[in-house]
């Protein structure tokens, strides 16, 4: 590999202008191929086979007018006090021009909903006085039959006694017989009384014809008794879902989607989102809610500028020279346009997320600058050492581009590890920045050599031109004292581990609109929606009920107050309203409002009981499943997936990192070192993180409005990144120890002669790198700022904290034992001379002048004529 690449080194040398041209017409291409394909980028996470998924695909399929999705958006009048009818009359006139949109199926009218449960209320309690009305009537009819039937029975007494004298005078007449002559007498009394009877008897039977009318009436009060208490129910239940402030200058429009969320371009949501903030509402402001409100992040702006700045000046320090310090600035900013622009062309064929050319960005500006500068370092004091300037290229691309080329691999391999993770959006971001990084060691092998062979000399400052050859070294003869390595390896380990302690209280999740920045209009969405209706509001839940075949109309509705009142008493749910049934009863739907918003652990845990547990348990509805849907459970269930992926990704990373180190080194106690080192830097990077963003430590400074989860496939990234850079370091610092070591050196005499040779392009680089990830922490996308804080701390902490101080230390107490390879796997394992060493020895004799020799890698430059 070395002698290949000293070659291409030589040939991009002779061939500067062709070469350099050959990277322009790339960037040209890649730009014009973006410009010509590509398409939409999204701030949606979508992966598949989600349990919500799930879940929505059953409702589209079953119920398709409540299948699509929806967002919100807030109204609020300007000077805070109530929506005037006229304002209302203008709202109810924008919603119709939103419902013109293809995409949205519907708009609820707040004032059209709250005057429909007001209406409801007023009719609940007109029923409520004509029930008590009818139940009084009823009762003064029952009371009016019970005194009718005590005058028909007084009446049947009296007849009773009338028929019993009679009878009396009849039998008497006839003793004494005169009967005959009295016979029409009697008849005529018998007659009176028959006739009596005979109306009583009518007016018994009214009186049961009246009773059974008023039984009949009181069932039927019984039955609107009934009908009203259901009403009331469902009216109080559906209560908990406000769309009008109580203060009246706040309302909720409810948009509801053709589509689900994640099929409606992200395009198309942002037109409708321009709609509601342009809304012509005399004395009223519309913002859309975080659903619809994408500010996708720019690529590059002030703060990014600000990093390669400060970049810049730490190269012009190191390198001495404008030239120097411009050159590894160039090469990174083409080659991160080629890799950049040629990723997002492919955004018109798939879809990409914001934050995918990002990560391109941060990385291939960072190691395009470091793997540069590793290239531009060699070549220079070979140079000062009176080397020829293309064979200096050459051997500078042959040694230095070797180790380049390997570190760069490392990062590679590390960033296509996230395809395992079988996420799609992290293995597309892990494959374009892992092109990044890829074009980025190219463009230093050959790309550099092109460039250095136009600005000859000129890498040099004056001064060091006018004294090529006259270098003089100092050579590091004693090792680090014992003392000192015990409390430089405390001091990190302390340090580390205090870091460290934030990550034991780590909650991943995605950020929701509280967390964006104070001025976007989603964030004065969210805190004007939590303000004037509960947070949860701004993260409702889709929950599905399965009910019992069979129901009738009236017992599908006992259910929803069943269920509905049950998950009420559950205390971080704040609002259960039914909202739909299937046409045959087997399927009912409720909006769940949780108590606190979407990225709240109360509303994660809320979902993992609607997953896991049975919220329903010890009710008449036990029986009922439930399934929960929405964009708040979509996030969920996506956090939960990449954390369950995490452990996977880690233990493939440091397996990876042992395996490559013990080939690399030639050691078995190195490689656990450096690889336990990085696990302690990528702890405590991620506990810094966690203070700040998930704690709120120092929320002002870097912009955190509202604490909360750590963005959730944070982790991930971190580990893939830091690992691949944490690789580099240790390649520029261990492999001198190691050649060191091999050319006979003491082992902790080597230790300390090789922390020498690499210290200073380590500080350069680490420097450099974390100053542009920095770049991207004052951003105001909250996933991207703590992806720039985690990287840039991470790498400041491995680089200095690890790599020059714990690592060398160690290895320092660990003596003789720091080199130990057994035999066998000595033999196994292939040689891997990532400094180009052999290559060295081959070509520098034929390259230098007689006593202008490099100087060995165990020593450091010391200003001509000290001695």
């Amino acid at each position: 590999m070395a002698k290949l690449l000293y070659r291409l080194g030589l040939l991009s040398a002779r061939r500067a202008k062709t070469v350099i041209a050959a990277w322009f017409a790339m960037l040209a291409l890649a730009v014009s191929s973006f410009l010509a394909f590509g398409g939409q980028l999204t701030d949606q996470i979508t992966l598949p086979d989600l349990e919500t998924t799930a879940v929505a695909d059953r409702l589209a399929e079953e119920m398709p007018d409540s299948g699509g999705g929806n967002a919100s958006a807030i109204i609020r009048t300007d000077d805070g006090e109530p929506f005037t009818q006229e304002q209302e009359d203008q709202v109810a006139e924008f919603i119709e021009e939103l419902e013109a949109d293809d995409i949205i199926s519907s708009v609820t009218d707040p004032f059209a909903t709250e005057e429909e449960l007001t209406n409801a209320r007023s009719e609940i309690s007109s029923g409520q006085e004509e029930l008590e009305s009818g139940r009084e009537d009823i009762e003064t009819g029952r009371e009016e039959i019970e005194s009718g039937r005590e005058e028909i029975e007084e009446g049947f007494e009296q007849l009773d006694e009338g028929q019993q004298q009679l009878d009396a005078a009849i039998a008497e007449a006839q003793e004494q017989g005169i009967y005959e002559a009295a016979v029409d007498q009697f008849e005529a009394q018998q007659a009176e009384i028959d006739a009596g009877r005979a109306e009583l008897e009518a007016a018994q039977q009214e009186l049961e014809s009246g009773e059974e009318e008023l039984n009949s009436g009181e069932d039927e009060l019984t039955e609107a008794a009934e009908e009203l208490e259901r009403g009331e129910a469902l009216l109080e239940l559906s209560s908990g879902a406000q769309v009008v402030s109580e203060d009246g200058d706040v309302a909720v429009l409810m948009l509801n989607f053709t589509e689900p969320m994640e099929s409606i371009g992200t395009e198309d949501l942002t037109t409708v989102s321009e709609a509601i903030t342009d809304a012509q509402i005399d004395g009223v402001e519309a913002l859309p809610g975080g659903d619809l409100d994408f500010e996708l992040p720019h690529l590059f702006s002030v703060a990014e500028l600000i990093g390669l700045m400060i970049a810049a000046a730490v190269l012009l320090i190191m390198l001495g020279t404008l030239i120097g310090a411009g050159l590894p600035l160039l090469n990174a900013l083409i080659g991160v346009g080629v890799g950049v622009a040629g990723a997002m062309a492919l955004s018109g064929v798939v879809e990409m997320m914001s934050m995918t050319p990002i990560l391109g960005l941060m990385l291939g500006l960072a190691v395009g600058i470091d793997y540069s500068l590793f290239i531009i370092h060699r070549h220079r004091r070979q140079l000062k050492d009176g080397m020829a300037v293309h064979k200096s290229i050459a051997l500078a691309t042959g040694t230095a581009g070797n180790a380049v080329v390997f570190a760069g691999a490392t990062v590679v391999i590390a960033l296509l590890a996230l395809n395992v993770t079988g996420l799609p959006f992290l293995a597309l971001m892990g494959t374009v920045a892992a092109a990044c990084v890829a074009i980025a060691v190219l463009m230093a092998v050959t790309m550099t050599p092109a460039m250095l062979s136009l600005v000859d000399r000129r890498i040099l400052a004056r001064k060091e031109r006018r004294h090529i050859g006259e270098r003089r070294t100092k050579g590091i003869t004693t090792p680090m004292g014992h003392g000192k390595a015990i409390g430089i390896a405390a001091v990190a380990l302390i340090g580390l581990g205090v870091l460290s302690i934030p990550t034991f209280d780590l909650r991943l999740g995605l950020p929701d609109a509280s967390s964006n920045a104070e001025d976007s209009a989603s964030y004065q969405a969210y805190t004007e929606t939590a303000e004037a209706f509960g947070e949860g509001v701004n993260g409702p839940l889709l929950v599905l009920a399965d009910l019992p075949s069979g129901l009738d109309d009236t017992q599908a509705q006992d259910y929803q107050i069943e269920i509905g009142t049950a998950l009420l008493q559950n205390e971080n749910i704040a609002a259960a309203v039914p909202a739909a049934l299937n046409d045959d009863n087997t399927l009912g739907v409720f909006q769940v409002i949780p108590e606190e918003g979407p990225a709240a652990e109360s509303t994660e845990a809320l979902v993992h009981e609607f997953r896991e547990g049975n919220p329903l348990a010890g009710t008449e509805a036990a029986d009922v499943e439930l399934s929960v849907a929405g964009m708040t459970a979509a996030q969920i269930d996506i956090s939960d997936v990449i954390s369950d992926a995490l452990p996977l990704y880690l233990a493939l990373v440091i397996g990876l990192s042992l395996l490559l180190m013990i080939m690399v080194f030639r050691s078995i106690l190195l490689p656990v070192i450096a690889t336990l080192g990085f696990v302690g830097s990528f702890a405590a990077a991620v506990g810094i993180v966690v203070a700040v963003f998930q704690w709120g430590w120092f929320g002002e400074i870097f912009g955190v409005t509202t604490p909360g989860p750590v963005l959730t496939f944070l982790p991930v990234l971190m580990v893939g990144i830091l690992f691949g850079l944490a690789m580099d370091y240790q390649l520029f610092t261990a492999s001198g120890m190691r050649e060191a070591y091999a050319h006979g050196s003491a082992p902790r005499l080597a230790v300390r002669q090789g922390l020498h040779a690499g210290r200073s392009v380590v500080t350069a680089a680490a420097l450099i790198m974390a100053s542009v990830f920095a770049g991207f922490v004052f951003t105001d996308d909250p996933m991207i700022a703590s992806m720039g804080l985690g990287l840039s701390v991470g790498v400041l902490l491995d680089a200095f904290v690890v790599r020059l101080m714990l690592v060398p230390a160690l290895l320092h107490l660990a003596g003789p034992a720091a080199w130990w390879l057994p035999k066998w796997m000595d033999r196994l394992i292939p040689d891997v001379d990532v400094e180009g060493a052999q290559l060295e020895r081959e070509v520098a004799p034929e390259t230098v002048e007689p006593g202008d020799g490099l100087q060995p890698l165990a020593r450091e430059e010391e200003p001509a004529g000290t001695r």
